[in-house]
């Protein structure tokens, strides 16, 4: 799995547990300190931000997880997958466009980074040179033939 992503993830986890461990506390006890809780807008904006910092640590937790689980070994190496650089003729467009499928984090569809679990990543996985993805967008659907592959595999080489 691509090391910056990890490094990215574990530093906004250790960010999150300092705040929720540190900042919040002292938030909370100064804000118990000015009185009624009832109306304490300091307290019950502390309490959310807490439950906000909790429920998102758990996200990227899973995260990290999912990640960590990624084996490489099982990506194909002569069908599109994660890592891998494809470069399509777009039939509906009339253009040919060059897409590197990324973790959802790394996704950026200006730079060509598009993630596997978007709907044009989602089409192009397990395809071959020579395929045409179909792709379903808002604007209707749109027909990708796989010119070029290159896998995770031949980069590495």
């Amino acid at each position: 799995m691509p090391e910056h992503v990890m490094k990215r993830l574990a530093e906004e986890i250790k960010q999150l547990e300092y705040e929720l461990t540190t900042e919040l506390p002292a938030e909370i006890k100064k804000a118990v300190a000015l009185g009624d809780l009832s109306e304490n807008a300091e307290y019950h904006m502390a309490k959310q931000r807490q439950e906000f910092v909790n429920a998102r640590l758990g996200q990227l937790k899973k995260r990290m997880g999912e990640l960590a689980m990624v084996n490489l070994s099982n990506i194909p190496n002569d069908k599109v997958g994660f890592g891998a650089t494809v470069t399509v003729f777009d039939i509906t467009k009339d253009e040919e466009i060059k897409y590197q499928l990324v973790t959802s984090e790394e996704s950026d569809v200006a730079k060509g980074l598009i993630s596997t679990t978007s709907p044009i990543g989602r089409s192009l996985l397990g395809k071959r040179v020579g395929d045409t993805a179909t792709v379903v967008t808002p604007n209707g659907k749109r027909e990708l033939e796989i010119l070029k592959l290159i896998t995770i595999h031949d980069a590495t080489e």
